[in-house]
């Protein structure tokens, strides 16, 4: 059993904000396979879905962003789950618009949803994926940049990257961390393997 969970806030107000692009490729992946997220053992929507591997359990936590690892650790507990069988996607504000990044260890990178399950696991040791949300001007606030939504221009590139990292998402709950890396990592239009680590 793996346990996906995609990082974001709750609430309509931020649904389409950069900070909740983890939300959106669960929403996705629950909908390719007829998976309807409802209330879970923790503070989050759960959705089971059977026929990805050996079954995945797709998690968005409903503790605000820089708490997600309350709700992460619980479920790992619950469901007696390895950290290895853990998967996080998240927003990354480093990475070009649309770029996927998937990694098996590392540190938070400032992102304070990935510092919070860091914090609760005492352990850097879990697997994440990481889409790029740009980080537009750098005049401009890191909290309002992430808290507001894409522009109509970058909507088409975000769209295609939801798509990819959901495709990952599939790949990860049936040939693991490795091969994700191994296969998104590449920029999308050179598929060259500078990234890959």
């Amino acid at each position: 059993m793996r346990l996906i969970v995609g990082l974001g806030n709750p609430g309509r107000q931020y649904r389409d904000t950069r900070h909740n692009v983890g939300f959106k490729v669960l929403d996705e992946v629950a909908r390719r396979h007829g998976g309807s997220f409802e209330s879970s053992p923790a503070e989050a929507e759960m959705a089971r879905i059977r026929d990805l591997g050996d079954g995945a359990l797709l998690v968005k936590p409903l503790t605000f962003m820089n708490r997600s690892g309350f709700a992460v650790g619980a479920l790992l507990r619950y469901y007696k789950i390895d950290a290895a069988d853990l998967l996080i996607v998240t927003d990354d504000v480093n990475l070009p618009l649309g770029r996927l990044r998937a990694r098996n260890r590392g540190s938070e990178g400032g992102h304070n949803g990935l510092r919070s399950i860091i914090e609760q696991l005492a352990s850097t040791e879990f697997p994440r994926l990481r889409v790029g949300v740009g980080r537009g001007d750098t005049r401009r606030d890191l909290a309002d940049h992430v808290l507001a939504g894409f522009e109509p221009d970058e909507a088409p590139e975000i769209e295609r990257a939801i798509l990819r990292a959901a495709d990952a998402v599939e790949l990860f709950t049936t040939d693991g961390i490795l091969k994700v890396m191994n296969t998104f990592n590449a920029p999308e239009q050179t598929q060259n393997n500078e990234d890959q680590a």
